[in-house]
């Protein structure tokens, strides 16, 4: 018997991935017994944000990771065709109608037992904890009790992530200040360029968020709209201070400067230092846009502020993401620091692949970093443990391309054909056992859909 605590997006593609597959499984839910301040019916899969799973197009990143999924045989991906609204290219779907088929299909497998109680401690045989972001205190202190007090965290302050090949390399420039740590890159700006940017800021329209997502700031990762409205010179004292650094183009220090932290090994995701936000989308693409050098900058990640429950992954979880002392005990969906719907689902496809090679005596299998798969869970446990944060799906995850490809659509073209031979490539190696997921492979056919 598996155990699979949580009812959401990752629970229910685990218990489903691990049933197909001659596990005999008990999905844990807590809903109706007790409730969360975000949900609103009993349903499992229940949708609490947005209606929408994002792009399908495979040149986009979340169409790419639809593609993967589909091959894993994805539930989310059947209950969305079957409820599927219209809105263009992306996948939305009617709430209710999702949440009923998510849980037809998992109250109707024989193998699957759904239990409605909560659960207070972690199993002691197999399992997969997907409990995402609202996980109850009790079981939030199990976890901490068995991965340490710094594995979870409970608070989110994220700043945007910009890919380096879409900045102004004629503005932009590498430094650290007075000299020392010139890992970081430098966008400068004059007095007038910070005027305008600062009206700009303070004016901006602010998401409001739900009741329960309404959290109070810490002065240590205040939203920058916040820090830009208690004063002209805030920034400039604060995380756009210029001291210590010296414009190329002009020989002086700017009058403010805004910092971009690298994000991954490869150098192609770039962290806004200090720039945590609650700022629309739109409004952020609008009014960090205007900073020199970001004109023309590609977003691979908003900035956001809320509650949240996400475990350090990169310093307590295996690359699979099970707890060091337990392999057998797997974490999936947001809770591990995965942003987003799709993304949460397809963890959970992962997560039960990887624990049902475990239980039939192979090691857990991950996707190449050339995949969209691969890439995020290549983040999730080469990330810096200081520094981490949930992500989401973005090109910026994946091994570049040999080959610098200027046409943006042409470059994410290349890249989803890619992604999507290594993906079915590397399926067909984990199913006749001839790999353990990320070593050289053989080419096989492009069939979707393959049994792993």
């Amino acid at each position: 018997m598996v155990e699979v605590i949580g009812g959401g997006l990752a629970g229910c593609e685990a218990a489903l991935f691990l049933a197909h597959r001659g596990h005999r499984v008990r999905l844990v839910e807590m809903r109706p017994t007790r409730a969360t301040e975000a949900h609103r019916t009993e349903g499992l899969g229940e949708l609490v944000c947005t209606n929408s799973f994002k792009s399908q197009d495979p040149a986009n990143a979340h169409g790419q990771l639809k593609r993967e999924m589909r091959a894993l045989d994805s539930l989310l991906l059947r209950a969305a065709r079957e409820s599927r609204v219209p809105a263009g290219s992306a996948l939305a779907v009617d709430r209710t109608l999702f949440s009923q088929a998510m849980t037809r299909a998992v109250t109707s497998h024989p193998d699957i037992r759904v239990v409605r109680e909560e659960r207070r401690e972690l199993p002691e045989g197999p399992a997969i904890v997907a409990t995402g972001p609202l996980t109850s205190e009790p079981l939030a202190r199990a976890v901490q009790d068995h991965l340490g007090d710094e594995g979870l965290s409970f608070y989110d302050a994220i700043a945007p992530i910009v890919h380096r090949d879409s900045l102004d390399e004629s503005v932009v420039f590498q430094a650290g200040r007075f000299g020392e740590d010139a890992d970081y890159l430098n966008c400068p700006m004059s007095q007038e360029e910070y005027d305008t940017f600062l009206r700009a800021l303070t004016h901006a329209e602010v998401h409001p968020g739900h009741d329960w997502d309404r959290v109070p700031y810490f002065e240590g990762c205040l939203p920058v709209e916040v820090m830009a409205s208690r004063g002209e010179d805030t920034l400039r004292f604060g995380p756009m201070k210029p001291i210590g650094l010296e414009d190329p183009r002009t020989g002086r220090r700017p009058h403010a400067v805004v910092q971009l932290r690298r994000e991954d090994r490869g150098g192609q995701m770039w962290n806004m230092v200090g720039f945590q936000t609650r700022l629309r989308v739109g409004e952020q693409g609008r009014v960090f846009r205007m900073i020199p050098g970001l004109e023309e900058a590609e977003f691979l990640r908003w900035g956001s502020i809320h509650r949240n429950s996400y475990l350090n992954f990169p310093e307590r979880l295996t690359p699979w993401g099970s707890s060091p002392r337990r392999p057998d005990l797997v974490f999936a969906g947001q809770l591990t620091g995965v942003e987003g719907y799709t993304e949460s689902a397809a963890s959970g496809l992962l997560a039960a692949l990887s624990l049902h090679r475990i239980l039939e005596g192979l090691p857990a299998a991950l996707p190449p970093a050339t995949t969209m798969l691969g890439g995020l869970y290549r983040f999730l446990r080469e990330a810096r443990p200081k520094h981490f944060r949930p992500m989401n799906s973005n090109w910026g995850l994946v091994d570049p391309l040999p080959t610098r490809i200027r046409d943006k659509r042409k470059k994410r073209e290349a890249l989803a054909r890619r992604a999507q031979e290594d993906f079915l490539r590397w399926l067909e190696e984990i199913r006749e056992g001839r790999g353990d997921g990320e070593g050289p492979q053989e080419e096989v056919g492009p069939q979707e859909g393959v049994e792993p």
